[in-house]
This record gives C-alpha cells, sequence and structure tokens, in this order.
C-alpha cells in the first residue's frame, strides 16, 4: 500500500511517501523551488518522492493532507467575529486567502493531482504531530505530547500510542497556546515569528531569567501544564500585523525591538528577556510531560509540534522529566504534518502494522558522480577527483585541521531543518576563532548564533553530558542542547554556546558512514572526533539540494573548498567563473537546473 502525505498553505510545504510502513521519501517544497518556507502547491517535492519510489501518482492508495481546513476556517470565523472590529483587517486579508485557495483544497488536490475523490483524506493537525512521532518511533506504546502554535482549534494534546492506534486524551485550545507564548517574545525581542524562535534559543544563554515574575503575571499556569493567557497582553488572535497588544509593552516598560535593526547581538536587556521566556517555557513544558506520565504510568515518551524543536527544553526533558526514553520526529513543525498524516492513515485508519522506526532523516535526493561530473565540466569548474573513499577522507580531515572551511554535499538530503552531514558547511571546532569566521563571512548572519558539534556518536559521551547516545534518537536528529563536559569545553571552543552547552548531533555509522568516517578520521588525525557543522545555506536561503546550489553558496561565500560527493573544489574556481549565476527554472511540474 502506498499513502502520500501533503502539507502546504501555511508555512514549510512538504511531500512524504508511506509504501507498506516504510517512509520511503520526504521533502520540504523549498529545498527544490529555492523559495524559504515555500508554503504553495508542493508539486517538486510531490515530484521528487514518487520518482524516489518508482511509483507515478495513479500507484498511489491514498493522499492525505496534514489537517483539517474547515475546522481552521470556524477557528477564523470565530476568532474574529469574537474580537470585532479589531479583526476587520486580519479578517478581510484572510478571507481573500481562504475564499481562493485554502478553502477548496480537496478540490486543488484532486485538480492538480489528477486522481478522484475517493482517494483523499484529512487528518487532524495535532493527530498529524502525533502520528509523525510515535508511528515513527522504536516504541509499542508511548505517551505522546504535541505543542505548537495552532492546529484547526488544538494548541497542545496529551496523547497515548498503543501499536497502531492514537488516542488523544486531552487538549488545549486557541488562544491559549504555549507556542504562541514563546512566538510573542521572539516578536519583542525583535526577530520574525515562525524564522526566529530559533535566534531566541540561540540568544538565552547570554541573558538571566530576570523576568520570569513578570511573565506569569501575563498568564495562569495549572499543575498538569495547561495556561490561560491574558489577551488583554496579546493581538495575534485579532491582528493582521502585530503580535503583541500595547499593555504587553507598558507591563515591560520597554518596547519591541525594531525587527528592522540590524545588529541584533547582546542588547542585555532582551538577552534577559529571551532566557526568562526560555525558562517558562521548560517550566510549563515539565509540567506537562509530568502529569502525562502521572495519568499514562508509560516509560516512554514521544513529542511533536514546532515547539519540539526547542533542543534546550528537549535536553531538560530526557533528563529532568519522568520519562525513561523520549524520541522526537527530524521534522517535528508543520513540514513533518506530510509524514504523520501519511502514517495516520496507514497505520491508525486503515489498521496497517508498524514498519521499522526511523533512526535516520536521510530521505531526500542524491546525485551521482556522473551526475556531479557533467554539471563541472559542462561549467568549466576546475576539479580534483579522489576516488579511493580512504584517501578523500583523509584529505578532508587533514584540510579541516589545517584551519579550511569546506561545503560537504555528500549522499541523500536531510529531512528537516538540521544539516545532519549531507549539507552541512563543516569546519574545525578546537579553532575558536571559527565562529566569528563562519557567522561573519560564510552565514553572514548574527554574531551571537551557535555552530552544532558533529560528534561519533559512539564517543559522544566523552566530549559532551549525553550518555548512551545509541539510545536516543534525537541526538542524531540535533534535537538536543546537552553540556559540553567542563574539561573539553577549551578542547571545543568554536561550538561550545555561552553557557557550556552545545547542540550536538550524534553521527551513527550505520546510517550516515561517510560522515562518520570522515570525522573518525580528523579524530585520528587530531584526538578530538568532533567537526564544527552547520547548515549548507546563506542566510535567509533553503539549504542546497543540487551540485548548482552547493556551488553558487560556495561562490558566494569565504569558503575555501567545496566536497561534491569525492569531487574537490578549491576557492580559486570561484575566481575563474565569477560572472555564472545559477537559478532554478520551472517547466510544467519538472525542475531543469540553468546556467546562465
Amino acid at each position: 500500500m502506498i499513502v502520500l502525505g501533503l502539507s502546504f498553505y501555511y508555512h514549510d510545504s512538504s511531500a512524504a511517501l508511506v509504501r507498506d510502513g516504510v517512509l520511503v521519501a520526504a521533502a520540504e517544497e523549498e529545498r527544490f523551488s529555492r523559495l524559504k518556507h515555500d508554503s504553495g502547491f508542493p508539486h517538486l517535492a510531490i515530484e521528487f518522492v514518487l520518482a524516489q519510489a518508482g511509483v507515478t501518482i495513479h500507484d498511489v492508495d491514498y493522499v492525505v493532507f496534514y489537517e483539517k481546513p474547515f475546522v481552521k476556517f470556524e477557528r477564523m470565523l470565530l476568532s474574529a467575529m469574537a474580537t470585532f472590529p479589531r479583526s476587520a483587517a486580519v479578517f478581510r486579508e484572510s478571507m481573500q486567502r481562504w475564499v481562493t485557495d485554502k478553502l477548496w483544497i480537496k478540490s486543488h488536490m484532486k485538480k492538480d493531482l489528477d486522481i478522484p475523490s475517493s482517494k483523499l483524506l484529512f487528518a487532524d493537525h495535532h493527530m498529524s504531530h502525533a502520528a509523525s512521532s510515535f508511528f515513527t518511533s522504536p516504541f509499542e506504546e508511548a505517551a505522546i505530547l504535541t505543542v505548537d502554535g495552532a492546529g484547526e482549534w488544538t494548541t497542545s494534546t496529551l496523547s497515548i500510542g498503543r501499536g497502531n492506534r492514537i488516542e488523544i486524551v486531552k487538549e488545549l485550545r486557541f488562544p491559549h497556546s504555549l507556542g504562541l507564548l514563546y512566538s510573542a517574545f521572539t516578536a519583542y525581542c525583535g526577530f520574525e515569528i515562525n524564522e526566529g524562535e530559533y535566534k531566541l534559543m540561540g540568544m538565552h544563554p547570554y541573558g538571566q531569567p530576570k523576568y520570569t515574575d513578570k511573565i506569569y503575571e501575563l498568564l495562569h499556569v495549572a499543575e498538569d501544564g495547561s495556561l490561560w493567557q491574558d489577551m488583554r497582553y496579546f493581538a495575534y488572535h485579532y491582528s493582521r500585523d502585530e503580535t503583541l497588544a500595547k499593555a504587553f509593552s507598558d507591563h515591560f516598560g520597554k518596547p519591541p525591538r525594531d525587527p528592522k535593526e540590524q545588529d541584533k547581538s547582546l542588547d542585555p536587556y532582551y538577552c534577559d528577556m529571551a532566557a526568562s521566556i526560555q525558562k517558562v517555557t521548560e517550566e510549563i513544558l515539565l509540567k506537562m510531560v509530568a502529569h502525562l506520565h502521572e495519568i499514562t504510568g508509560l516509560k516512554h515518551l514521544c513529542l511533536a509540534g514546532g515547539v519540539a524543536l526547542n533542543s534546550v527544553a528537549n535536553y531538560k526533558i530526557l533528563r529532568q522529566g519522568p520519562f525513561d526514553e523520549v524520541y522526537i520526529h527530524p521534522a517535528p513543525g508543520d513540514d513533518g504534518g506530510s509524514v504523520g498524516a501519511a502514517y495516520w492513515a496507514y497505520n491508525h485508519l486503515l489498521r496497517q502494522p508498524r514498519g521499522p522506526a526511523l533512526d535516520h532523516a536521510y530521505l531526500g535526493s542524491s546525485y551521482t558522480d556522473d551526475e556531479i561530473r557533467e554539471f563541472l565540466e559542462s561549467n568549466d569548474i576546475e576539479y580534483q577527483h579522489i576516488p579511493d573513499d580512504e584517501e578523500f577522507y583523509g584529505f578532508v580531515a587533514q584540510s579541516l585541521a589545517d584551519g579550511q572551511v569546506a561545503g560537504w554535499f555528500r549522499g541523500r538530503f536531510e529531512w528537516g531543518p538540521r544539516a545532519l552531514g549531507s549539507r552541512s558547511i563543516i569546519a574545525d571546532p578546537r579553532k575558536p576563532e571559527m565562529k566569528e569566521l563562519l557567522n561573519a563571512k560564510i552565514k553572514f548572519r548574527e554574531a551571537f548564533r551557535p555552530f552544532a558539534p558533529s560528534v561519533l556518536e559512539e564517543r559522544a559521551d566523552e566530549f559532551f553530558e549525553f550518555a548512551d547516545a545509541e539510545k536516543h534518537f534525537p541526538g542524531r536528529f540535533m534535537l538536543y542542547v546537552a553540556p559540553v563536559r567542563p574539561e573539553k569545553r577549551d578542547v571545543l571552543p568554536a561550538i561550545t554556546h555561552e553557557d557550556g552547552s552545545g547542540r550536538l548531533q550524534t553521527v551513527y555509522k550505520a546510517t550516515n558512514p561517510g560522515y562518520h568516517r570522515m570525522i573518525e578520521r580528523f579524530g585520528e588525525l587530531t584526538g578530538v572526533p568532533v567537526v564544527m557543522n552547520t547548515s549548507f545555506n546563506l542566510k535567509g536561503e533553503p539549504i542546497v539540494e543540487h551540485p548548482s546550489h552547493a556551488f553558487n553558496t560556495f561562490s558566494l561565500s569565504g569558503m575555501d573548498l567545496l566536497f561534491l560527493e569525492n569531487f574537490v573544489i578549491r576557492a580559486d574556481a570561484k575566481k575563474k567563473i565569477a560572472d555564472t549565476k545559477f537559478a532554478l527554472r520551472h517547466e510544467g511540474d519538472s525542475v531543469t537546473e540553468m546556467v546562465s
């Protein structure tokens, strides 16, 4: 049986294909369209997952959308009516989008995919979140916590998963939302909502949680973690442009930071505010998981929803929470809804048996040596090819040890927002200057932004407080921020954050042997089996998908080397074709890489 899951018309559109319980392929539309957070119909992602599976749309048994549009429309209408006339502008704008697109999702899918209505299914938004985590987990039964901004009406759920069934036990409803609360402080600190939450998380170690009491004055939190917000302080439930009401600024005694301000580095007040909302978020989540454990008595926990991207909170849930093990899907946000929708239909609705656990995120496209060579030679790009893997990994390790920064493009790209050693920029974590170099001259982003360490899974506990790493799949997906061991912080200055932590990725040999062996060779050379890892993209762009994207990003940055599989391109190659520009041209439903 083949099930296609889809998520679109909000942000991070995606497609995923499940065949006989196995997740064959999954990808965000932005990787192919090159539009960051592309929310449009995922034509290109659908094309990719079908091709990866070697099937056509007519071979698909069911197509499943990740939420129920009419229920969401009901929430939009009732919220607008309840807050009228303040909601007039957002009501007018949202109605234009809903009447032209969102209300007709079923018709769009039927027409664009040329399939009958009998093949179309719709899942609840938070059920899609829950299914994405539980049905890809290694657990036969588990408690499930989903937390995000909002689905149709729901903003959080407590559920139980057993076998191929999920039962939602409790839910929290809009406008009261931990995810929207965190986003409100994202906006207050001058960052873009649905984009800047990870920046807020990255800034929090530079501050002190001085304002937690003031934050708690805006809401009431029960012992089970449910919350009630005083909506006088917020505007997201009625405003088109504003997240915060004037009362919010009056309460804290300072206006929101100007989002156009270029220096988003280390203003002490906003660092303290970031630290405060991070602490409040962690405390509420810990109450939620404690209550979930109390009512289920289960040993295992699955997390999903956009808040599950808060890697700092995730680690505290693992270490301070009552559950023995935690699983988080590599794409816990709305992009992962496509996977959840497919699994909800396959397992929960159709009662099919569970497939294997998802222990890796390498579900995207890949390119052969012949395809890479053709790209390089057709564009007169000088290269060196090192066909012997051991020689190649040794060359990479020595290059990093010599202080060079490289783009690493190898295998199938990663599912989800993290770069996990398929489309990564890599460097030596022992060199303290690397953090500033990568932020200023390669990523072109805020100076406070941290970088991730990729560490061999079997040696993670030597460098981080992360015992039994092989048991904790979310570590492979870069979903935990763990303390760097005190004696190793001077060894790893480029990836050690202000509070002594690091957002580690554990690299598992069986699922990424090339990246694992390269790090192993670097460890043999330096004594440190860790490399510095950040996503292979420039600020404001999606992570690269095709060799042309990789070379373009390489050309526009200060990287020294580009590794396309075992092909080596040096910085000199940039100068010789400095006027070459790479773009994507769409022809119908296909993508053709163009050089002009």
